[in-house]
């Protein structure tokens, strides 16, 4: 039986966290203070939980972290999900989240493994802006290298996602906007979400969706590009055709009502929503022995008290239980 919730979401899309380690410090994400919190498991438990959740009905799977290109094995993974099947008899739709920084030298054996797509998160086109949200030296020139192998190594399309904050990088729109036409990228700017870890988020600081529009049509006018209902982002194209944009907007146009997602956690937690306040122990049931069947019946009564929505902003908004690292991008 397909996932379903009680909502009547069909649930398709799985983003698994494979390591909770990273090598970025990122202001919006880490303090700098706690690092890794939760255990990695071994790479059979997750190839398990990913192969239990395409038997009911997953067709996208989504690899992240911490920064899953620091996991050992992060390739023959790629390979073993590689081999699986949608309920269609489909190839999966296979992609990962990286910060780029070691992507240089994995796009191609990730591409030959049988990785889809990829995304690298990116706050700024600005080196020394670069160095201070990342507070890494020389990243920014190791992430771009990490861009162009995966143009190189045909993982297309190649994304790249930008968290905007008032007062570090809301000026970097237009650059960023240059940067989609220059290197053939997809763009996405993403809204600051009160996920990070020492918990300062407030809505003063959100760029909004507007905003970023606003600014954008200053360098050059945009046309929506249509796009399904359960994507994130709402997607633009220059009007002369070169180069995409997309808005990914949960705090000022929030797109719960057609979520298709589902988390795990590196230590094995299903999370129903990015701001769940609590996490459901599938590692645990694994250990306890259950057999493929009772775990599948408990996937589907976890999938079953799915959230109808986030809160955010809202009077009585309670953060979720993990920041974002901790939870998997």
């Amino acid at each position: 039986m397909r996932l379903r919730d009680q909502h009547g979401r069909s649930i398709t899309d799985l983003r698994i966290s494979i390591t909770d380690r990273c090598n970025y410090k990122c202001v919006y994400c880490r303090t700098g203070n706690e690092g890794a919190m939760y255990a990695d498991l071994p790479m059979q438990d997750y190839l398990r939980m990913v192969r239990l959740f395409v038997s009911q009905g997953i067709e996208k799977v989504r690899i992240t972290g911490g920064e899953p290109l620091l996991r050992h094995g992060v390739v023959e993974f790629v390979g073993e999900l590689a081999k699986l099947r949608t309920l269609d008899g489909k190839k999966l739709d296979l992609a990962i989240t990286t910060n780029g920084h070691l992507l240089a030298e994995m796009a191609q054996p990730l591409k030959n493994a049988g990785l889809t797509r990829v995304t690298v998160s990116m706050d700024a086109v600005d080196p020394a802006k670069f160095a201070r949200i990342t507070r890494v030296q020389n990243g920014y020139e190791s992430c771009l290298a990490g861009i162009r192998a995966a143009k190189a190594a045909g993982l297309h399309p190649v994304k790249v996602n930008c968290v905007l904050l008032r007062g570090f990088n809301e000026d970097q729109i237009i650059p960023f906007g240059k940067f989609a036409r220059d290197e053939g990228v997809v763009l996405r700017f993403i809204e600051f979400m009160p996920l990070e870890e020492d918990r300062v988020w407030s809505p003063q600081v959100v760029v909004t969706m507007d905003e970023i529009l606003g600014e954008m049509v200053k360098f050059r006018p945009l046309q929506q590009i249509e796009h399904q209902r359960s994507e994130t982002a709402r997607r633009y194209t220059f009007a002369d055709g070169v180069g995409e944009i997309g808005i990914i907007a949960p705090v000022s146009h929030p797109f719960c009502g057609h979520c298709s997602r589902v988390r795990i956690t590196s230590d094995g937690k299903i999370r129903t929503c990015l701001f769940s306040v609590f996490d459901n122990d599938l590692a645990g049931r694994m250990r306890a022995g259950d057999s493929d069947a009772e775990l599948i019946s408990y996937i589907h009564s976890v999938i079953g008290k799915k959230e109808a929505r986030h809160h955010i902003g809202e009077p009585g908004f309670e953060k979720p239980s993990r920041s974002m690292v901790h939870i998997g991008g």
